[in-house]
Protein backbone atom coordinates (compact mmCIF):
# COMPACT_ATOMS: atom_id res chain seq x y z
CA UNK A 1 0.00 0.00 0.00
CA UNK A 2 2.82 2.39 0.85
CA UNK A 3 4.41 1.75 -2.57
CA UNK A 4 1.13 2.61 -4.33
CA UNK A 5 0.82 5.81 -2.30
CA UNK A 6 4.41 6.84 -3.05
CA UNK A 7 3.87 6.07 -6.75
CA UNK A 8 0.69 8.17 -6.81
CA UNK A 9 2.46 11.07 -5.11
CA UNK A 10 5.38 10.73 -7.50
CA UNK A 11 3.09 10.94 -10.55
CA UNK A 12 1.69 14.28 -9.36
CA UNK A 13 5.06 15.90 -8.97
CA UNK A 14 5.92 18.24 -11.84
CA UNK A 15 8.99 17.20 -13.83
CA UNK A 16 12.16 19.13 -13.15
CA UNK A 17 12.67 21.97 -15.64
CA UNK A 18 15.81 21.20 -17.60
CA UNK A 19 15.84 24.11 -20.08
CA UNK A 20 19.11 25.99 -19.93
CA UNK A 21 20.12 29.35 -21.39
CA UNK A 22 23.21 29.28 -23.56
CA UNK A 23 24.73 32.75 -24.01
CA UNK A 24 26.05 33.64 -27.46
CA UNK A 25 29.79 33.94 -27.91
CA UNK A 26 29.70 36.91 -30.29
CA UNK A 27 33.35 36.58 -31.36
CA UNK A 28 32.82 32.97 -32.53
CA UNK A 29 29.39 33.60 -34.12
CA UNK A 30 28.81 35.05 -37.58
CA UNK A 31 26.16 36.39 -39.93
CA UNK A 32 26.93 36.52 -43.66
CA UNK A 33 24.45 38.37 -45.89
CA UNK A 34 24.01 37.88 -49.63
CA UNK A 35 22.02 40.24 -51.86
CA UNK A 36 21.56 39.77 -55.58
CA UNK A 37 20.44 41.81 -58.53
CA UNK A 38 17.44 40.62 -60.52
CA UNK A 39 19.43 40.21 -63.76
CA UNK A 40 22.90 39.22 -62.54
CA UNK A 41 25.49 40.06 -59.91
CA UNK A 42 25.18 41.00 -56.28
CA UNK A 43 27.15 41.49 -53.10
CA UNK A 44 28.11 39.63 -49.95
CA UNK A 45 29.12 40.86 -46.54
CA UNK A 46 28.82 40.48 -42.79
CA UNK A 47 27.00 41.97 -39.84
CA UNK A 48 27.73 41.23 -36.17
CA UNK A 49 25.59 39.71 -33.45
CA UNK A 50 25.89 42.01 -30.43
CA UNK A 51 24.20 39.66 -27.95
CA UNK A 52 21.90 36.69 -27.83
CA UNK A 53 20.99 33.38 -26.30
CA UNK A 54 19.59 29.95 -27.13
CA UNK A 55 17.13 28.06 -24.93
CA UNK A 56 18.07 24.37 -24.95
CA UNK A 57 16.42 21.43 -23.17
CA UNK A 58 18.28 18.09 -23.22
CA UNK A 59 20.20 19.10 -26.37
CA UNK A 60 16.93 20.15 -28.10
CA UNK A 61 16.35 23.70 -29.34
CA UNK A 62 13.42 25.38 -27.57
CA UNK A 63 13.89 29.10 -28.28
CA UNK A 64 16.23 32.04 -28.37
CA UNK A 65 16.70 35.69 -29.17
CA UNK A 66 19.40 37.79 -30.81
CA UNK A 67 20.35 41.40 -31.31
CA UNK A 68 22.25 42.41 -34.46
CA UNK A 69 24.48 45.51 -34.49
CA UNK A 70 23.44 47.12 -37.79
CA UNK A 71 26.27 49.67 -37.54
CA UNK A 72 28.69 46.80 -38.28
CA UNK A 73 27.23 45.98 -41.71
CA UNK A 74 30.17 45.43 -44.03
CA UNK A 75 30.81 44.35 -47.60
CA UNK A 76 33.35 41.60 -48.25
CA UNK A 77 33.38 41.10 -52.03
CA UNK A 78 34.83 44.43 -53.22
CA UNK A 79 37.66 46.65 -51.98
CA UNK A 80 38.65 50.30 -51.70
CA UNK A 81 36.48 53.27 -52.64
CA UNK A 82 33.60 51.19 -54.04
CA UNK A 83 33.43 49.11 -50.88
CA UNK A 84 33.24 52.24 -48.71
CA UNK A 85 30.52 53.69 -50.97
CA UNK A 86 28.45 50.50 -50.80
CA UNK A 87 28.76 50.25 -47.02
CA UNK A 88 27.76 53.90 -46.65
CA UNK A 89 24.77 53.35 -48.92
CA UNK A 90 23.66 50.26 -46.96
CA UNK A 91 23.82 52.28 -43.74
CA UNK A 92 21.86 55.19 -45.27
CA UNK A 93 18.10 55.77 -45.20
CA UNK A 94 17.86 54.14 -48.67
CA UNK A 95 18.52 50.79 -46.99
CA UNK A 96 18.88 50.17 -43.23
CA UNK A 97 18.98 53.71 -41.72
CA UNK A 98 21.47 52.62 -39.08
CA UNK A 99 21.79 56.07 -37.53
CA UNK A 100 18.16 55.76 -36.45
CA UNK A 101 17.89 51.96 -36.19
CA UNK A 102 21.18 50.79 -34.72
CA UNK A 103 19.97 47.26 -33.97
CA UNK A 104 17.80 44.56 -35.50
CA UNK A 105 16.37 41.68 -33.46
CA UNK A 106 15.30 38.10 -34.00
CA UNK A 107 13.02 36.45 -31.41
CA UNK A 108 12.22 32.74 -31.86
CA UNK A 109 8.47 32.16 -31.45
CA UNK A 110 8.11 28.50 -32.47
CA UNK A 111 10.38 25.47 -32.93
CA UNK A 112 9.37 22.22 -34.61
CA UNK A 113 11.81 19.31 -34.67
CA UNK A 114 12.09 17.81 -38.17
CA UNK A 115 14.87 15.26 -37.53
CA UNK A 116 17.68 14.66 -35.03
CA UNK A 117 19.38 18.03 -34.59
CA UNK A 118 17.21 19.67 -37.29
CA UNK A 119 14.36 22.12 -36.82
CA UNK A 120 11.87 24.34 -38.59
CA UNK A 121 12.08 27.65 -36.73
CA UNK A 122 9.67 30.57 -36.82
CA UNK A 123 10.83 33.91 -35.46
CA UNK A 124 9.86 37.57 -35.32
CA UNK A 125 12.50 39.58 -37.17
CA UNK A 126 12.58 43.33 -36.53
CA UNK A 127 14.44 45.63 -38.92
CA UNK A 128 14.00 49.42 -39.05
CA UNK A 129 11.37 49.17 -36.32
CA UNK A 130 9.18 46.87 -38.43
CA UNK A 131 8.47 43.27 -37.34
CA UNK A 132 7.58 40.38 -39.62
CA UNK A 133 7.61 36.63 -39.12
CA UNK A 134 10.22 34.45 -40.87
CA UNK A 135 10.43 30.66 -41.01
CA UNK A 136 13.69 28.86 -41.75
CA UNK A 137 15.52 25.56 -41.31
CA UNK A 138 18.10 25.33 -38.53
CA UNK A 139 20.47 22.76 -37.12
CA UNK A 140 21.77 22.43 -33.56
CA UNK A 141 24.66 20.47 -32.12
CA UNK A 142 25.29 20.44 -28.37
CA UNK A 143 28.49 18.97 -26.99
CA UNK A 144 30.28 19.47 -23.66
CA UNK A 145 28.18 22.50 -22.68
CA UNK A 146 28.74 24.24 -26.01
CA UNK A 147 25.99 24.69 -28.61
CA UNK A 148 26.49 25.43 -32.30
CA UNK A 149 23.43 26.43 -34.31
CA UNK A 150 23.34 27.11 -38.04
CA UNK A 151 20.54 28.58 -40.14
CA UNK A 152 19.89 30.05 -43.56
CA UNK A 153 17.25 32.77 -43.38
CA UNK A 154 15.59 34.27 -46.46
CA UNK A 155 14.38 37.82 -45.79
CA UNK A 156 11.97 39.86 -47.93
CA UNK A 157 13.43 43.31 -47.35
CA UNK A 158 10.29 45.12 -48.55
CA UNK A 159 8.46 43.95 -45.40
CA UNK A 160 10.89 46.14 -43.44
CA UNK A 161 10.55 49.25 -45.61
CA UNK A 162 13.85 48.57 -47.41
CA UNK A 163 12.65 49.39 -50.93
CA UNK A 164 15.64 50.90 -52.73
CA UNK A 165 16.02 49.39 -56.20
CA UNK A 166 13.05 47.06 -55.68
CA UNK A 167 11.24 46.08 -58.89
CA UNK A 168 8.05 45.88 -56.79
CA UNK A 169 8.13 49.64 -56.18
CA UNK A 170 10.13 51.16 -59.05
CA UNK A 171 9.70 50.79 -62.81
CA UNK A 172 12.39 50.87 -65.50
CA UNK A 173 15.25 49.76 -63.23
CA UNK A 174 16.64 47.42 -65.88
CA UNK A 175 19.81 45.67 -64.74
CA UNK A 176 19.97 47.92 -61.64
CA UNK A 177 16.97 46.16 -60.05
CA UNK A 178 17.85 44.49 -56.74
CA UNK A 179 16.03 41.33 -55.65
CA UNK A 180 13.56 41.83 -52.82
CA UNK A 181 14.94 38.82 -50.99
CA UNK A 182 18.35 38.57 -49.37
CA UNK A 183 19.75 35.70 -47.33
CA UNK A 184 21.49 35.45 -43.98
CA UNK A 185 23.80 32.51 -43.30
CA UNK A 186 24.00 32.37 -39.53
CA UNK A 187 26.35 30.48 -37.22
CA UNK A 188 25.71 30.90 -33.50
CA UNK A 189 28.14 29.51 -30.96
CA UNK A 190 26.84 29.61 -27.38
CA UNK A 191 27.62 28.10 -24.01
CA UNK A 192 26.09 27.76 -20.53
Amino acid sequence: MLNVLLLAIGLNINPVETTATYETNVSESSVVWTATKVVSGGHTGTVNISKGSLEIDNSELKGGSFEIDMTTIANTDIEGEWRAKLEGHLKSDDFFAVETYKTATLEITDVKKSAKGKYDVTADLTIKGKTSSVTFPAELNVEDGKATATAKIAVDRTKYDVRYGSPSFFDDLGDKAISNEFTLDVIVVASK
